[in-house]
């Protein structure tokens, strides 16, 4: 089974509110492992809030956001207007009061990257989706308990 979302956001600080409080909703209504959830939202977080802080908008003054989810992985995704740079993961001094965004996402995703289609540039990032334990055996989902928001 697989389900794909897709939401077009003001380019404003008050979007990634909005991103991760959708994207957690829709998650939880799929049944996805409550852990997966927040790495999920987390992920997507950084990547939307890198988006606003160094990329241009849309053509259409907004930003794009979507998440695909299957029963394996969530791919989260971030589409904005290009920047001057490509994003990368960095390695900050631990007085660096900035720059951990990218290192986050590539410490919890199995997988990241960066697609350019004409002037837009999507960051995208693929969490894993299921709960295994210690022995490689796939656990029961756990019930997501947290609201969203």
């Amino acid at each position: 089974m697989s389900a794909s979302s897709v939401v077009l956001l003001p380019y404003a600080p008050s979007s990634v509110a909005v991103a991760r409080q959708r994207l957690c909703s829709d998650l939880q209504e799929r049944g996805v492992y409550e852990t997966a959830i927040e790495d999920a939202v987390l992920v997507v977080s950084e990547l939307l809030s890198n988006a606003l802080r160094h990329a241009h908008p849309l053509p259409s003054g907004q930003i794009r956001v979507s998440w695909r989810w299957t029963e394996e992985h969530v791919e989260v995704a971030v589409s904005d207007g290009g920047a001057a740079t490509e994003p990368r993961a960095g390695r900050p001094t631990l007085s660096s009061l900035g720059g951990r965004g990218l290192g986050i996402v590539e410490y919890l995703a199995s997988t990241w990257g960066v697609r350019h289609e004409g002037d837009i540039t999507t960051v995208w990032a693929v969490v894993t989706a299921v709960d295994t334990v210690g022995n490689g055996h796939v656990s029961a989902p756990e019930p997501a308990l947290r609201e969203c928001g």
